[in-house]
Order: C-alpha cells, then structure tokens, then sequence
C-alpha cells in the first residue's frame, strides 16, 4: 500500500474490510477512491484468504489484523507495522514518499495531479514538484538564468538558476 499508493502506515493499519472493492477494482485509502491495480489486488486476496483460514470468526472489520486484534474490533498497532517491516531496506514512510516523487517525475511535476492522486494537500503537492524540479542532473547549462514551469492555468514555480543550485522564488496555487 505504501509503495503503490503511497499510504501512510496509519492508513494502512487503520484501513477496513469494505474499503476494498474487489468487484468494481477499486480501493480506498485515506479517504480517496483509487483504482485497484494488479499487484495490489494480488497481495489482498493472499491476504484474505490467510485471514479467513487463520481467523475464521472474527468480526474485527479492519482490512489487517493480527492475533490480538482479531478478537477486537480495533486495528493493528503501530508496534506490529514496525516490526513487520523491520528487515526491510526501506521503511513504510520511506516507500511513500519515493512512490509520490516516482509520480511526480512521471507526469511532469504537476501538483495538482499530485493532489488528486494521492489526496495531499496544495503546499505537499508543491513541494513534490518542487523536489523534482531541482534535481540537477535536469537542469540545462549551468548559469544565472530565470526559469518558471506552469501545471496549467492554477500553479506554477518560478525559479532562478545559479552554477550551484537553484532558487525558488514563487510558487503559486490557485485553487
């Protein structure tokens, strides 16, 4: 859920049976409806099947649930998300955060595309486009230029290049 959808742990933990519509292959996370896509729709049947043979009589509506909360209704903590993922290279948040930048530098930085895919706010989505705009390996020939890049007639940068970097000067959102 995290490197597909870029959902925080809590949302993940937090996440209930009927926000996946297997069905219509659609998923909510976060309070945003997505599609399902096949990876995804994989892992959480694998998943329901080894839920309904481990706990066939919970009534525990969350989507995960682990020994202790399959006879509660409360979701898993965040003790068992850590240790989940402890061996992991990369942790659930850092899986988030490269899932967004992934999506950024695939649809050209635009924030407002950001905001809609993954239900983050206008000054998160920014500065996601931000970030990407100031990798310097896309930058042109270094030198004192001004640049600004619009996402449409709402948001845009404004930027001046130097040698070493760049500065943001103006960052718009008009929403």
């Amino acid at each position: 859920m995290a490197a597909i959808h870029a959902a925080r742990p809590k949302m993940i933990r937090t996440m209930q049976l009927g926000d996946v519509d297997l069905g219509n292959l659609r998923i909510t996370v976060g309070g945003h409806v997505r599609p399902l896509d096949d990876l995804t729709s994989r892992a959480v049947l694998d998943w329901l099947d080894h839920r309904r043979s481990r706990w066939p009589n919970t009534a525990n509506p969350h989507l995960l649930i682990t020994q202790k909360t399959a006879v509660d209704l409360g979701p898993a903590g965040k003790p068992w998300t850590t240790r989940a993922t402890r061996n992991l290279t990369a942790a659930l948040e850092r899986l988030r955060v490269d899932r967004q930048l992934e999506e950024a530098l695939t649809h050209s930085a635009d924030p407002l595309h950001l905001a809609l895919v993954f239900g983050i706010d206008e000054k998160t989505a920014i500065r996601y486009a931000v970030a990407v705009l100031a990798r310097p390996r896309s930058w042109p020939t270094p030198g004192d230029w001004d640049g600004a890049v619009s996402f449409g007639p709402r948001s845009w940068v404004a930027f001046t290049s130097h040698t070493g970097g760049i500065e943001v000067y103006d960052v718009g959102w008009a929403g």
